[in-house]
């Protein structure tokens, strides 16, 4: 169903999940948790709090499709969100910030009203 590259023979798991939905179930939580234990160890805690997330879309949506557009939701949300992926990639995102923001404040004369 996958070779050690982890390349994934498409119409065997379709076949599995037609055939035998529970033992599909389990094999791709074996994937799951496999490939999650491949990652480096301080990735493993996000990765395993994101899968559980995942598997919650799954369970509470009402189909199929509605898990996989809910899903989509949260990924471009990653992407695009203030701290995600587009802003790492562009160099703009930062950890925590530094200092206090700089800025030149301009003074405005204040306007008497009369209120009388």
């Amino acid at each position: 169903m996958s070779d050690c590259a982890g390349h994934i023979d498409f119409d065997q798991w379709a076949a599995l999940a037609a055939s035998d939905p529970e033992a599909f179930e389990t094999r791709r939580a074996q994937l799951i948790d496999a490939t999650i234990r491949r990652a480096p160890a301080g990735k493993q805690q996000r990765l395993r709090c994101l899968q559980w997330k995942v598997d919650q879309v799954r369970r509470l949506s009402r189909t199929p499709l509605a898990a996989c557009v809910r899903m989509s939701n949260m990924m471009w949300e990653s992407v695009l969100n203030e701290g995600g992926l587009l802003e790492a990639l562009e160099g703009r995102a930062q950890s925590a910030p530094t200092g206090r923001p700089k800025a030149r404040l301009l003074a405005f004369p204040r306007e008497r009203q009369d209120l009388s």
